[in-house]
């Protein structure tokens, strides 16, 4: 479990590194892709690596790393309106995290978002969008998802005033098919976040993603602090990011985290 659990923070060293080495996207387009990447359906097509290590999880204090692949892809319907098409796969790597359960490594579930949001800002600089959301059992192993599918509504609402961005994304999922062995979903997410951005294309974020289980009757959540800059790695633009995570609410397990990962840019 140590060799993991070093492996990992390895890798959180490394990419906290990239930032350092390859900082030197500066200038007005590191500014407008770092401020781009605070509104979830911008006209950014992105593909984030997302990594979460968590410690002290379950009764044994297990540990649990995810990797969070996230990508979005913005596409044109009309003059004034896009579709934000977004996937979250994660790729689960655990130990004891259910007691003396063993190590269980593999895909767990995927959600997959549809926004329809128009292109302009609305009355007042409101951003928003609003669509479907999908729970695919894409889950290799029964430790690591639901078996189960499930549909829902999705929305997000946001405001950038100058070098600011707040707002939220919130989705509810309900489970329409799959294993009648398992517990049926009927969970809201919430995700509330503020952002402020810094020349050179830094970024300091806050934000908390919390889950109602309304089946089980419990609530989990997490807080992170993430620092971010854009860089260029080569001729590939990213962005690098890195913070704690700390956990709450009688559904969640884990004592504490750290998120950290890698999102490439394509830029129109």
């Amino acid at each position: 479990m140590q060799k993991r659990i070093k492996s990992h923070l390895f890798l959180f060293t490394i990419l906290f590194g990239f930032s350092l080495i390859y900082g030197q996207e500066d200038g007005p387009s590191a500014d407008e892709l770092a401020k781009k990447l605070q509104n979830p359906v911008a006209s950014l097509i992105s593909v984030p690596f997302q990594g979460n290590m968590d410690f002290g999880v379950g009764p044994d204090d297990g540990t649990r790393f995810t990797m969070n692949i996230q990508p979005v892809i913005p596409i044109s319907i009309s003059e004034n309106w896009n579709l934000i098409g977004r996937a979250i796969l994660p790729v689960i790597s655990q130990s004891d995290v259910f007691g003396n359960s063993g190590n269980q490594t593999g895909l767990g579930d995927a959600v997959i978002s549809g926004f329809f949001s128009p292109k302009e800002p609305t009355k007042g600089g409101i951003i928003w969008g609003a669509g479907p959301v999908m729970l695919v059992p894409t889950a290799t192993d029964d430790l690591l998802g639901t078996k189960k599918f499930g549909l829902g509504p999705t929305g997000v609402i946001l405001k950038q005033i100058g070098s600011n961005t707040i707002g939220a994304l919130v989705n509810h999922i309900w489970s329409v098919a799959g294993n009648q062995d398992r517990a049926d979903v009927n969970a809201t997410f919430l995700q509330p976040f503020i952002a402020h951005n810094f020349s050179g294309g830094y970024a300091l974020a806050f934000n908390t993603e919390f889950t109602q289980n309304w089946e089980a009757d419990t609530s989990s959540g997490s807080f992170h602090l993430v620092g971010s800059k854009v860089v260029s790695l080569g001729s590939q633009l990213a962005q690098v990011f890195v913070g704690p995570r700390i956990h709450y609410g009688n559904g969640n397990a884990a004592d504490w985290g750290i998120r950290g990962g890698l999102t490439l840019l394509f830029p129109k």
